[in-house]
């Protein structure tokens, strides 16, 4: 595999013993490389800036600067080239995961998935995918959804192929299930996820799931 194809990892966990876990199942894929480990939200913020990871695989409380902020420092709407962050979360209906994503983070995973897990979602991460598994794309964004604030005509400019994209990938769909919901092939969806990405202005499939609750899409 040449250098340009491996994926660059910042961990970022104020206890010593996971980021060693992280870096040991990370550094082990031959596709991966850590690059560097810090303690604190701040500490993340600042190498993440010097190193340039493709992937932050970020804590959420963490001493000095919290994860969420780290984040949105790194993530957030007006960041000129922003970091694709994966927060890590101990409860699957965390209040402050939902604030993770709201402040840019590219998804999230529990942290006691399996090696397997997150050497997968550090991958989907990379290459511009989000993650964001159906049942916890519900659960997490109904739990919330009365906080958010419905926006007027927020559609206008979609198609309505494309708006009935964006309410099942706000379902937590993925491609091949919207594809066979609406008897489309997978690379169709694609692009028309990818265009509405384009034409509303967000990043990625987390964005448009937050994006759909608060259009009253759902």
């Amino acid at each position: 595999m040449s250098a340009a194809a491996v994926i660059r990892v910042l961990i970022c966990d104020d206890q010593e013993l996971v980021r060693a876990g992280y870096a040991t199942i990370l550094a082990a894929q031959p596709d991966m490389e850590v690059v560097g480990e810090v303690g604190d939200g701040r500490a993340a913020v600042s190498e993440a800036q010097r190193l340039r990871p493709d992937v932050v695989v970020m804590d959420v409380r963490m001493p000095v600067l919290g994860g969420i902020e780290a984040t949105a420092l790194l993530a957030g709407p007006g960041v000129p080239d922003p970091a694709k962050v994966l927060v890590v979360t101990t409860f699957n209906l965390d209040e402050y995961v939902y604030d993770a994503l709201r402040a840019g983070a590219s998804g999230f995973l529990l942290k006691d998935a399996r090696p397997a897990d997150l050497i997968a979602a550090v991958r989907t991460v990379a290459a511009g995918e989000s993650l964001l598994s159906p049942a916890v794309t519900r659960q997490l964004i109904g739990r919330f959804a009365d906080r958010i604030r419905p926006q007027a005509n927020p559609v206008d400019g979609l198609a309505p192929r494309e708006i009935e994209v964006l309410k099942l990938l706000a379902a937590g769909l993925s491609n091949a299930e919207i594809a066979a919901g609406l008897v489309i092939s997978p690379e169709t969806v694609k692009t028309h996820v990818s265009r509405i990405l384009a034409k509303l202005g967000l990043r990625d499939r987390v964005q448009a799931v937050v994006f759909a609750y608060r259009s009253g899409l759902c």
